[in-house]
């Protein structure tokens, strides 16, 4: 009798009910189902684990991230609200009118109509080249591509459109084995400069890792192609950092080009939150200081972006650290997200902070720095200051020669 109650806890506890009494089973929900009724705080429904791994990357498609950026990040991206971040990024200042609610920017392409931003552009279609301006989004397209004649300025990316590396900040596509080089570029790039009878173009590229000298040779031909084509134009060449490969280094930097350029991107301890972990602040001033090295004449030239949670200090120590490698021009710029999958913008740059940095550079003895919220380092505003700064040069070479 004392056992009684036990057994009959027991009994209930095994029971089975029957056929007819048993729960209809759960039906299943559809993944838009499932992410209602998880977005409104109900319970989501058991799944497998190849279910959930799925639900999962369909989800952070839609927030445009990667289960890759999702994992390094905790997830935090997708729980920080877009009013959280703008209190904590801008803190309280109206956003620049070329920024998009989402933090990328928009294309300032004003005169898109014109008649030499159109025969610009299907110049390089016609020739299959690739640009920086379009491939990176640059805002500045519109401005840089029209314009009067023979002030047209293009950035010509070299060796294919796909990069090796992979930078927080940048929107070129990214491979560990990107396609072969086309071993006629240099033809096709010198005929398309003739095309538009510019006197200053530069030339930029992917980081190809994946070749011995990272493309420094084919550099080296586009340029001595161009050259032999028309003597008077002016080359800048927006190179890799080569991963420290100063022999490479030299390959271009001895090739006959006008300008050598390299960014640092950042200040150093934002380095490695900006940048390719196989790019680095002290690897990139060497670089740069050996070009200046084996060509003394040649102008060096840097670019830093600000807003990508920089401090001041840092900025005035990068700037000396460009200074002692021996670069002459710097431009600043604000960092503005290409796309949502992209690093966020830290911090929109007041204007008048621009003029101050352009101050404290030209007192700190940069020839030439260009500053401003649009600003990129391939940007026209001071390639004509360049090609002043060139001519000047070579006039005084020219006369002290004839002494």
């Amino acid at each position: 009798r004392a056992l009684r109650p036990l057994v009959t806890a027991f009994r209930r506890g095994v029971h089975t009910p029957r056929p007819s009494q048993q729960p209809p089973a759960p039906r299943s929900m559809s993944q838009p189902a499932m992410q209602e009724v998880v977005g409104q705080g109900g319970d989501a429904p058991e799944m497998a684990a190849g279910s959930r791994l799925k639900a999962l990357r369909e989800q952070l498609d839609v927030d445009g991230q990667t289960l890759d950026t999702f994992v390094e990040g905790g997830g935090k991206e997708i729980e920080v609200s877009r009013d959280e971040e703008m209190h904590r990024s801008v803190l309280g200042q109206l956003k620049p009118n070329h920024v998009k609610a989402d933090g990328s920017f928009k294309r300032l392409r004003s005169i898109v109509k014109d008649k030499q931003f159109q025969k610009v552009k299907q110049s390089l279609a016609g020739l299959g080249l690739n640009t920086v301006c379009e491939e990176a989004k640059c805002p500045n397209v519109g401005e840089c591509w029209g314009g009067e004649s023979g002030t047209a300025t293009a950035t010509i990316m070299l060796m294919g459109d796909t990069c090796t590396r992979g930078c927080k900040f940048c929107n070129i596509k990214t491979s560990k084995a990107p396609p072969p080089i086309d071993p006629n570029e240099p033809k096709k790039v010198a005929e398309a400069v003739s095309k538009w009878g510019l006197d200053y173009v530069v030339l930029t590229s992917v980081d190809r890792d994946d070749m011995a000298d990272g493309g420094a040779a084919h550099f080296r031909e586009t340029i001595s192609t161009m050259k032999s084509l028309n003597n008077n134009i002016k080359i800048e060449a927006l190179v890799s950092d080569y991963g420290g490969d100063l022999a490479c280094v030299r390959t271009v930097a001895e090739s006959g080009l006008d300008v050598y350029a390299h960014n640092i991107e950042t200040v150093e301890r934002m380095q490695n939150r900006v940048r390719d972990l196989r790019a680095g602040y002290k690897q990139s001033l060497t670089t740069l200081a050996e070009a200046k090295r084996v060509v003394p004449g040649l102008v060096t030239k840097s670019s830093i972006m600000l807003g990508v949670g920089e401090k001041h200090d840092e900025v005035m120590q990068a700037m000396r650290d460009l200074r002692d490698a021996g670069v002459e021009i710097v431009t600043f710029g604000q960092y503005l997200r290409p796309t949502r999958r992209h690093m966020r913008v830290y911090e929109y740059i007041e204007e008048d902070a621009y003029d101050y940095w352009r101050q404290e550079g030209e007192k700190m003895g940069f020839a030439y720095v260009a500053s401003g919220p649009l600003v990129r380092s391939s940007y026209k505003a001071g390639e004509f200051y360049i090609s002043a700064i060139l001519n000047e040069r070579k006039r005084a070479a020219a006369a002290v020669m004839q002494q």
